[in-house]
């Protein structure tokens, strides 16, 4: 007796895992396809096309009142089933209207506030809060250091597996040098 094929969930995680793609993509790809096939009443993705594509993205932004990121991020991961998972040609989705991203300007912190804030806090908040907002560094990034990534000498640090599974180089703040020590 030949034995079952993955089902497609597991398909979905392998090819992810294959790509080295990161586990909260993963996570959401995941989740979104799981969505999409609930949706339909638990068709085959393979059984469905464009206009069961375009309800289940109406949907989301009508009935969830989704933002227009997260209608790209489920359209993103129905993308990736269906060309890299399903291997099938999907010229039709680029016809499937995206939800316009609202154009706004970043808040960022003036020097004081950063201050204020960074000074409420202590321990090893303090040091990868600094960190974070020193280097440049994501949350993961700082939360996975290690202590042979640090360069005192050169003032540098090497992030290792970062966003894209690639690898970076920055500066550490002289204000950090000692603490890190």
């Amino acid at each position: 007796m030949p034995p079952n094929p993955p089902k497609l969930l597991d398909q979905v995680r392998d090819l992810i895992r294959t790509k080295h793609y990161s586990i909260r993509t993963e996570q959401a790809y995941v989740d979104w396809v799981r969505r999409f096939v609930l949706f339909h009443n638990k068709r085959h993705p393979a059984e469905m096309g464009k206009q069961e594509l375009e309800a289940f993205l109406t949907h989301l932004a009508v009935d969830r009142h989704v933002s227009a990121s997260t209608q790209s991020q489920a359209k993103a991961a129905l993308l990736f089933l269906y060309q890299k998972v399903l291997q099938q040609d999907v010229d039709w989705l680029k016809d499937v209207v995206s939800a316009k991203q609202p154009q706004h300007m970043p808040t960022v912190l003036t020097v004081d506030e950063v201050r204020t804030l960074l000074g409420h806090l202590e321990g090893a908040s303090w040091l990868i809060s600094s960190l974070l907002y020193g280097s440049g560094l994501r949350i993961l990034e700082a939360c996975r250091l290690r202590v042979l990534d640090l360069d005192f000498n050169m003032r540098q640090l090497m992030v290792r597996n970062g966003k894209g599974a690639k690898d970076r180089i920055t500066m550490v703040p002289d204000s950090l040098i000692e603490p890190l020590k």
